[in-house]
């Protein structure tokens, strides 16, 4: 039996590496996992790689296992980059129509939005893609379609995405040393958007925060454009650090009392707990307790989300609300915190188009890009032809509403 077209995503976390493969058929709505292997993540810190080589070895790692589930080779995948180093840039590109008859080409598009992304920065910064949110054609403006549109004079308001280029780098050393190709390259944020968001809390005005191991990740759509993106360097880890020295023991254990018995708001009876600290002591510590610690960082996260949501006068102007998701999402009440804090409407966001893994929230980033990889592979006819072989930091994507449908 036929498994259909068969996609790999590839996340690197801070905690924890995950490969995804994934089949479609033409004739089935939703995406069979066919493979997904998570391993501990060494030598990635704060969302970026710091050592490739040894990063390298885990990824070949779960690639060999998941090639086994699968029972399929792995020559390519769709990839994430992730680290607090991504920053975004509003930008504006002004062209002439080229063609005599005035009216406008997909080379005039790919034009406007070339010149849009000569933005002056550091040598060691580059731009990774740009989003279109507005052109203008002779001064008129709120147009989202302008092929064959007739014009002298094209312009287009942009949402740029730049990275640090040595961070690049040691991610697509990695890729490669692991010897497959990459077919994409997206930040996270924006595949857990994918992911997770639905089209109408785009067209609403949402913002999405994907809390992982070291790093929140934080999108921002409005009338179905993505209007920020951005990577906070605060994630559930530091929650565990907090606790740890709270209540001082050591992190594993931190880690243990978080997921047993965090909360981030407390309510009720302040229960006593007792856990066994090696072979003869006795750890107590209150239900209060442990959520005062972990409500005071997760607070400090949104208060981070509050700021940037200032910067682009949205700070509890998003019908849509906030909608959490990754690993750090998972802790009880943290939903009914961010309505607290961030005065919007809040749901916990689950990967949509799946036939399994709805209900991880900590799986958002790799199906995200397990979906742009479909997305994009049927716009192009199922041709893969966007390897980074061709030079990431000059290439503007032509599909650039793929992770904004």
């Amino acid at each position: 039996m036929s498994k259909g077209h068969i996609i790999t995503g590839i996340d690197i976390g801070s905690s924890e590496i995950k490969v995804l493969v994934a089949s479609k058929k033409p004739d089935k709505e939703e995406i069979d996992v066919l493979s997904l292997v998570q391993e501990p993540s060494f030598g990635v810190r704060k969302g970026v790689v710091i050592d490739p080589n040894g990063v390298a070895e885990i990824l070949q790692l779960a690639l060999n296992k998941a090639k086994e589930e699968s029972r399929q080779r792995i020559e390519s995948a769709y990839v994430n980059i992730g680290g607090s180093h991504i920053f975004s840039a509003a930008s504006h590109g002004l062209i002439s129509v080229s063609r005599a008859d005035r009216k406008i080409s997909q080379e005039d598009i790919d034009r406007v939005l070339h010149e849009a992304q000569t933005i002056s920065l550091p040598s060691n910064k580059e731009i990774l893609e740009v989003f279109p949110r507005e052109f203008f054609v002779d001064g008129e403006g709120g147009l989202k379609e302008v092929l064959s549109m007739e014009g002298v004079r094209l312009e287009a308001d942009v949402l740029a995405i730049g990275v640090f280029s040595p961070y690049l780098k040691n991610l697509t050393q990695t890729i490669l040393n692991s010897e497959i190709q990459i077919n994409d390259l997206t930040p996270s944020p924006l595949a857990s958007a994918r992911a997770v968001l639905k089209k109408r809390e785009k067209e609403l005005g949402t913002v999405l925060l994907d809390i992982g191991a070291g790093t929140t990740g934080m999108s921002v759509f409005e009338e179905g454009e993505l209007i920020q993106a951005i990577v906070l360097p605060i994630g559930s880890n530091h929650i565990t650090n907090d606790i740890a020295v709270g209540l001082k023991i050591d992190v594993d254990l931190a880690e243990k009392i978080k997921l047993e018995f965090g909360n981030c708001l407390f309510r009720g009876n302040d229960k006593k707990e007792k856990i066994e600290v090696g072979e003869e002591d006795m750890l107590t510590f209150s239900h209060k307790q442990v959520a005062e610690i972990i409500s005071v960082r997760v607070s400090e996260i949104f208060d981070e989300v509050n700021k940037e949501l200032k910067k682009i006068s949205k700070q509890g102007k998003l019908p849509g609300g906030v909608v959490l998701t990754g690993g750090g999402a998972k802790l009880p009440k943290i939903s009914e915190l961010a309505k607290k804090e961030l005065k919007l409407t809040s749901r916990i966001g689950k990967p949509l188009g799946f036939s399994t893994v709805q209900d991880d929230i900590s799986l958002a980033t790799v199906c995200g890009l397990v979906l742009g990889g479909y997305d994009i592979e049927e716009a192009e006819g199922g041709a893969n032809n966007l390897s980074i072989g061709k030079g990431l930091g000059s290439k503007i994507k032509k599909l650039f509403k793929i992770f904004i449908p």
